[in-house]
């Protein structure tokens, strides 16, 4: 359960009790304000003789001294004031929330000395703090004391103090848009498979259209008329039909070529008749992680009305070994009508993600397409579980990605392709297979979903190591991350909004 923030902002307030926290720049003094939760000045002192040096989302812990109205006082570190960026506001904020149990009112001082905090910076400080207070525990009969940050889980009251109040006030609702598309994400991702099947997926793409966002739901009598063989051959060993799910949001200009993203979205995966080992299959629930990122970016845009023209598909099925499952060395025909020789049934995301891009393109024509899936162990073996592996048809297109990258923290490192890596996919017996065997594993499957691309710029993002059991920090303690939503809505508002 996410605790219950009420953020709001003013340019002064008093405090009634509570907690207070105070922020403080390296070198410096207390947060602007410090008086009002501490008039005899012992704040200070402690935090010199306890050595508190102020480091990027450090924090201090101490009871309010006597004449303080506070219950409780926390100093939370910026680091050096000119090294400050903006994802560090997202992380400080996230320290703070850490710290608030067991109260429902809290009042931070915000403005540091030498920190010249902006509107943007005191949003993105509070999109911190709401990214850090989720929680998935749905399933819990009991919470435990850490479960719920309000006391009695209920509402936490937060006033942020800051000379930007009114204009911090008005960025904020762009963060609340960011946050709940990205706790939307997790949300998608830590359900587990038996409640969240590829039609209980396709329903909450269709709640999107309570923010104005167009949903279509294709349903397995459509996808078998449109020729998807491809995701078809992944769907039919389970007895849950696939469902294709097509969301716009049209806040551009009208006729505008829009832009496009494609997600992932295998609710649970076996590996089929190729079947995984047992051990760790329970996070095959989380191979839905690209369409959860879709899905969550459609609500983001759609929350903050993004001026732009944008389409979302999302393919989704369920990967089993049923008597009706496909065999390795079964062959199927793409939408596209390339054929395509089945080696691996465990190679099963490309084979969703080739019928979806073909389609997009297809029908929509957009100016680019970028493709999101939890695809490849090898990418966790090259990257880790600190990037994501980026593949592109397009130098533009992967720079903007790469700042966007940078300019949040869902980072992204740039892999090679070549006519090299294209042969390994080469088959005897169709025009393709499905994977290139074990070296390069994730450049052949970028390769593979690239034949179905056209010359429409593209990339690929293989999420496998970022979008479930990522490492824990400031801002996410969550084992679904929502990984890509703030990644892409930061390229979009960067680069694509009229």
């Amino acid at each position: 359960m996410s605790a219950k923030f009420d953020i709001s902002f003013e340019k002064s307030a008093e405090i009634a009790g509570g907690y207070a926290i105070l922020l403080q720049t390296k070198g410096a003094d207390l947060a602007a304000g410090a008086s009002a939760a501490d008039p005899s000045g012992v704040v200070a002192k402690a935090s010199k003789i306890a050595g508190f040096s102020a480091k990027l989302a450090g924090a201090l812990d101490l009871v309010a001294p006597e004449g303080s109205k506070a219950e409780r006082i926390f100093v939370i570190g910026l680091g050096k004031a000119e090294d400050l960026v903006s994802f560090d506001w997202l992380k400080v904020g996230g320290a703070a929330a850490s710290k608030i149990k067991n109260t429902t009112d809290v009042t931070i001082f915000l403005d540091a000395p030498g920190a010249d905090v902006t509107a943007t910076q005191a949003a993105d400080f509070a999109l911190g703090m709401l990214l850090r207070a989720y929680g998935f525990d749905t399933y819990k009969t009991k919470k435990s004391d850490d479960d719920s940050n309000g006391k009695d889980g209920s509402t936490v009251k937060v006033r942020i103090v800051t000379a930007s109040a009114a204009e911090a006030a008005k960025a904020f609702k762009v963060s609340q848009a960011v946050a709940d598309g990205v706790n939307l994400a997790r949300d998608l991702v830590n359900e587990p498979a038996n409640v969240l099947g590829p039609v209980e997926f396709a329903a909450k793409a269709k709640e999107l259209e309570k923010l104005g966002v167009d949903v279509e739901i294709l349903t397995e009598k459509e996808m078998q008329t449109l020729g998807m063989g491809a995701i078809l051959g992944v769907a039919q060993g389970s007895v849950r039909p696939p469902r294709l799910a097509i969301m716009q949001w049209k806040g551009g200009k009208s006729g505008e070529t829009p832009i496009a993203f494609v997600g992932k979205g295998v609710v649970f995966d076996t590996g089929g008749i190729s079947i995984k080992p047992a051990g760790g299959m329970e996070d095959m629930k989380g191979d839905m992680g690209g369409a959860a990122a879709v899905t969550g970016l459609m609500h983001v845009l759609a929350a903050r009305k993004a001026k732009a023209n944008v389409v979302g598909i999302i393919g989704l099925v369920e990967n089993m070994p049923d008597g009706n499952a496909q065999r390795p060395g079964d062959i199927v025909t793409s939408m596209s009508g390339q054929t395509i020789e089945v080696i691996n049934t465990d190679a099963e995301g490309r084979l969703v993600l080739c019928d979806a891009l073909w389609y997009c393109n297809d029908r929509f024509k957009p100016k680019f397409m970028i493709d999101l899936a939890t695809l490849t162990g090898a990418i966790l073996v090259a990257l880790g579980n600190i990037q994501a592996g980026l593949f592109s048809n397009d130098d533009q297109l992967s720079e903007q990605l790469t700042a966007a990258g940078l300019e949040t923290h869902e980072r992204l490192w740039r892999m090679p392709m070549g006519k090299e890596y294209d042969k390994m996919i080469d088959s005897k017996f169709a025009d393709m297979k499905n994977t290139g065997g074990r070296h390069a594993g994730s450049i052949t499957a970028a390769h593979f979903m690239k034949r179905f691309v056209g010359d429409t710029p593209w990339a690929h993002l293989d999420i496998a190591g970022t979008a479930m059991g990522s490492p824990l920090d400031e801002i996410n303690q969550s084992w679904g991350s929502g990984y890509g939503v703030r990644l892409l809505d930061e390229l979009v508002r960067a680069n694509y909004e009229s």
